[in-house]
């Protein structure tokens, strides 16, 4: 039987956060993907630019088929490019590359956020799928308060994740406006889009991390307490 809370509002804070951050970042990488950069440079370009300055040639880049899903991928060390940012000569292409290689940097530097964040996936991903069901098992089971705990850490595990994500997606970005800046990437008006671009997409990390904490402080209103709940 569903029923209302108060506690309801904590998840709609949370929606209303991730759908302003989502139409933040839509918005800005939209209009700077409209824009050629004065040098023709290609996302696939400037990635293999900073990658080869930076002496990493044996991190690879592919493109991918679809429009979105950009990221790192440090098992095998590759960048993969939408297929719009690997190879249009956008402002906003070569932002999303130098933030990817950004990642690939930090990778060989051995950036401790990163390789925090890398050991926390197995547990994050536990947590993100497991913390809810132990909750609601515990609930099942006469408020057993063992099983609710332990299903609250769990979920905790996920929200940390979250948390620790941040700096590492931060550090990318900061290091991709330098890497624009060093090699000559984009042009001083064109850097200031780029700025525009990395930061709204910060901002759905921000939303992301955020949502996860209200999830969890309701959790921990709604179950926490060690008294049962008869209605």
């Amino acid at each position: 039987m569903f029923y209302w809370d108060p506690t309801y509002i904590l998840v709609l804070i949370g929606m209303l956060i991730c759908m302003g951050a989502s139409a933040m970042v839509n918005s800005a990488m939209n209009k700077y993907s409209k824009v050629r950069n004065a040098g023709g440079i290609t996302g696939a370009d400037a990635a293999r630019r900073i990658l080869n300055s930076e002496g990493l040639y044996n991190v690879q880049i592919e493109c991918l088929k679809s429009d979105r899903g950009d990221h790192y991928d440090p098992r095998t060390n590759t960048v993969r490019l939408s297929y719009d940012n690997y190879n249009q000569p956008s402002i906003t292409a070569v932002g999303v590359a130098a933030h990817e290689c950004g990642h690939a940097i930090q990778h060989a530097k051995g950036y401790a956020p990163l390789n925090f964040r890398s050991a926390l996936v197995p547990v994050a991903n536990i947590g993100s799928r497991l913390g809810l069901p132990i909750i609601l098992l515990g609930v099942i089971l006469s408020w057993n308060q063992v099983l609710i705990q332990v299903g609250i850490w769990t979920f905790a595990l996920a929200v940390l994740f979250q948390l620790v994500t941040l700096p590492v997606e931060f550090n990318a970005s900061a290091r991709a406006v330098a890497k624009i800046g060093q090699y000559g990437l984009l042009g001083t008006e064109e850097t200031k889009g780029c700025k525009k671009v990395l930061t709204a997409a910060a901002m759905t990390y921000v939303a992301a991390a955020s949502s996860a904490i209200l999830q969890l402080l309701r959790l921990v209103i709604l179950f926490g307490g060690n008294n049962r709940r008869d209605d």
